[in-house]
């Protein structure tokens, strides 16, 4: 039996309107979590770049101060981990939330060893800005032929 590609684009689309409806239906009367079928998080999204010996790494973190991150760095492997409270005030009745509430925790492992000693964190704009540079091991060397 032969299936047409245009049944199977049916059969998703068919499911991603469920997925929808249901987005619509828990989102405003679940919990007051906002509760989603999709996958969420409260990690950070974050972006990697490598610009000659340094890793540097951008970590949305809306919200947050600086006491409430921990930065870890061993070898390749980095963590960033926090916590988040709830922003609403006093008072307040939380109908929906779609920012990540609690504890989170982000690793990566680099493409390369860094030097802890030399890392560099700054908070800006609810921004986290990492400059690793790379270990002395783990840049290239010329080596002169003779």
């Amino acid at each position: 039996m032969f299936t047409r590609i245009g049944d199977i684009d049916r059969l998703f689309g068919t499911m991603n309107l469920l997925q929808r409806k249901l987005d619509d239906l828990y989102g405003d009367y679940g919990s007051p979590s906002g509760y989603r079928w999709e996958l969420e998080s409260a990690a950070p999204r974050t972006n990697l770049y490598e610009h000659g010996d340094n890793f540097e790494i951008r970590a949305e973190v809306p919200g947050l101060e600086k006491g409430d991150l921990n930065v870890k760095i061993q070898g390749n492997y980095l963590e960033i981990s926090g916590e988040r409270g709830s922003d609403a005030p006093k008072g307040y009745k939380t109908h929906k939330t779609e920012r990540g509430i609690g504890s989170f925790s982000r690793s990566f492992t680099l493409p390369a060893d860094v030097d802890s000693t030399k890392a560099e964190a700054t908070l800006k704009n609810g921004v986290l800005y990492l400059t690793l540079p790379k270990h002395e091991a783990a840049k290239p060397k010329k080596i002169s032929i003779s």
